[in-house]
C-alpha cells in the first residue's frame, strides 16, 4: 500500500501558468519537475556544461522526510542530460525554491525550454543517526572489502 504524505507547495511568480509537479502514471515514484525559465530565453547547455535551472516551486515537507531531486531517464538516455548532484536533497526545513543542476554529458547542445520536464522529485523517510564511538567494529564476512570486492 502506498503511503500518502501531505506536502504544502508554493508556486512562485515566475512559474505562473506552469503545471505543478505531477506523477505521470499511477505507480510512478517521482513527481516530474518542470523548468521555470522565461519563454523567450531558453537555456542552451553545451556538451560538458552545467546550469542551475529554477522550477518555480517551494515546498514544506513533513518532519522526518526529505525530497530527492533525481534525473529523468529519458533525458539521460536520449540526450545525455542528467542531474549533476544526483540525488539532490531537499531537507524538511528548507523553504526556498527547488532548483535543478543539469549537466549535458551528450555530444550535442541541449536546449531547455519553459515547462519542459527536467527532473523528478521523490519523497523519502529520514532516519537520523545517533553516533556511538567504539574502539572496534563488529566483524562480518565481508570486512573492509569494498569497490567491487564482492564481485570476485
Amino acid at each position: 500500500m502506498t503511503k500518502t504524505l501531505s506536502v504544502q507547495i508554493q508556486q512562485l511568480p515566475h512559474a505562473d501558468g506552469l503545471p505543478l509537479p505531477a506523477y505521470q502514471t499511477a505507480h510512478a515514484a517521482g513527481l516530474d519537475l518542470v523548468a521555470a525559465i522565461a519563454q523567450d530565453a531558453p537555456l542552451v547547455l553545451a556538451p560538458g556544461h552545467y546550469a542551475h535551472v529554477p522550477t518555480g516551486i517551494a515546498i514544506a515537507l513533513p518532519e522526518n522526510t526529505e525530497a530527492q531531486v533525481r534525473p529523468r531517464s529519458g533525458l539521460a538516455a536520449r540526450h545525455g542530460v542528467t542531474v549533476l548532484n544526483s540525488p539532490g536533497t531537499v531537507d524538511a526545513d528548507y523553504r526556498g525554491e527547488i532548483g535543478v543542476v543539469l549537466i549535458n554529458h551528450g555530444a550535442e547542445p541541449f536546449t531547455v525550454r519553459r515547462g519542459e520536464r527536467i527532473a523528478q522529485l521523490v519523497l523519502a523517510p529520514v532516519a537520523r543517526a545517533e553516533l556511538s564511538v567504539v574502539a572496534e567494529l563488529s566483524e562480518t564476512a565481508r570486512g573492509a572489502g569494498g569497490f567491487g570486492s564482492t564481485g570476485r
